[in-house]
């Protein structure tokens, strides 16, 4: 027979184990509820623009590509529409090239639309406000015109083009792709460099931190290697260098 002592220390044992089961079983639902849980739809606000001359469009059919509700923009050309981070949003006008954008940060976004079969002349400003689909497509162009070596099938092998190497076009085409390619670049860093994540570790203010990404943006190199940790570390450094300038 058991004494009352040694029960007493059978039940604290079994009640011991039990909180311990209690608390693995509570640790590996709250951490599957954490992936399981998704990216939660929000209403993303949005301003549509013709690309050259910054005026705004309306009637612009938006369309969410993964859920494919359908708004139009208003006489300001503006729309909202239920969109998580990480959607694609499709947008058609008459009378323009059709064009998506893809939401991968908060808050308002500008969208610029080309008119159809128009060629547009790249400088810093204008390639800002290309949707990633259309940096694409202008790089694809500007690759494809600043060739200066054609394969030939009538005279077999390579043959260097003059009016490709000298030639205006071909400049300005090898000119652009340095831009387009310097803007996507730019994109990729700042989709893990976001404001978001500046200002959760520095107390900048919403006007200082755009200055600050464009004088420490980091390489897309280290960025596409680093770790969470690592970023933190490098805006940190970045914050003390910012301020004794």
């Amino acid at each position: 027979m058991y004494s009352l002592t040694s029960i007493q220390k059978i039940t604290l044992g079994t009640q011991n184990s039990m909180n311990k089961i209690n608390y693995v079983v509570a640790l590996i639902l709250f951490l599957l509820a954490g992936i399981a849980t998704p990216i939660q739809a929000q209403n993303f606000t949005g301003i549509v623009y013709e690309l050259e001359s910054s005026h705004t469009l309306w009637n612009v059919t938006v369309t969410n590509l993964r859920t494919k509700e359908q708004v139009n923009t208003d006489r300001e050309g503006r729309f909202k529409i239920s969109a998580k981070l990480y959607d694609y949003l499709e947008l058609e006008l008459p009378g323009y090239q059709k064009d998506t954008a893809f939401l991968y940060e908060e808050g308002v976004r500008r969208i610029y639309l080309l008119r159809d079969d128009n060629t547009i002349l790249i400088n810093e400003v204008l390639v800002t406000r290309l949707t990633d689909s259309r940096l694409i497509a202008e790089i694809a162009r500007a690759k494809n015109e600043g060739k200066v070596v054609d394969a030939s099938q009538q005279q077999g092998g390579l043959r260097v083009s003059p009016s490709r190497l000298f030639g205006r076009k071909a400049k300005e085409a090898r000119k652009n792709l340095d831009l387009l390619i310097t803007e996507q670049n730019n994109r990729q860093i700042d989709r893990k460099f976001t404001n978001q994540l500046i200002a959760s570790l520095v107390p900048l203010t919403d006007e200082e931190i755009p200055l600050f990404k464009e004088r420490y943006r980091p390489k897309l190199e280290f960025v596409q290697v680093a770790s969470p940790q690592d970023l933190q570390v490098y805006i940190l450094d970045s914050y003390k260098k910012f301020r004794a300038d």
